[in-house]
């Protein structure tokens, strides 16, 4: 038996210690907010938080995590930067397919966390190992910046070369 501090709750599972945590919290734990991408943990959907730092679940085995506190998409939104990010994810309407953006939403939580007020370098930095197959980055770079300062930036979309 293992047990683990998820979303503020201790579970004890009873798992091999080689087990990824994304298929512990998926299938053994019932939490299906986080997701399966790639298995290589270069996608950016598996994102969960360990110890307030993003990490990719899908290759973490459980025994590696110790008494180190995970966080998962289920409930960021009870943090300060995780409830802002969501509000301006749907103020911009990032999501269109939506499978990738609980990984994309607890990275840029993270970033926000850690640099509230993030240049587009810093965005770029720590969003860059999320991929979407949507392409969706403008929006999701347009939610970041809301989140942190609480205002609408605007899209701006170029049609043959002009701003329309």
């Amino acid at each position: 038996m293992v047990t683990l501090r998820v979303n503020g709750e201790d579970r004890q599972v009873d798992v091999p210690p080689d087990m990824p945590l994304l298929w512990v919290l998926r299938d053994v734990i019932g939490l299906t907010g986080t997701k399966f991408g790639c298995g290589i943990a270069q996608c950016g959907a598996c994102t969960v938080h360990l110890d307030n730092q993003p990490v990719r679940s899908c290759q973490l085995p459980v025994s590696a995590i110790g008494d180190r506190a995970i966080t998962t998409i289920e409930a960021i939104g009870q943090t300060q930067e995780g409830a802002k990010v969501q509000q301006a994810w749907l103020a911009v309407d990032v999501v269109q397919c939506g499978y990738c953006q609980s990984g994309q939403i607890m990275a840029a939580a993270a970033l926000l966390a850690r640099v509230p007020n993030p240049t587009d370098r810093d965005i770029d930095t720590a969003m860059s190992g999320n991929i979407c197959r949507c392409a969706t980055y403008v929006r999701i770079r347009e939610a970041i910046k809301q989140a942190a300062t609480g205002q609408q930036h605007g899209l701006q979309v170029v049609v043959d070369g002009s701003a329309a």
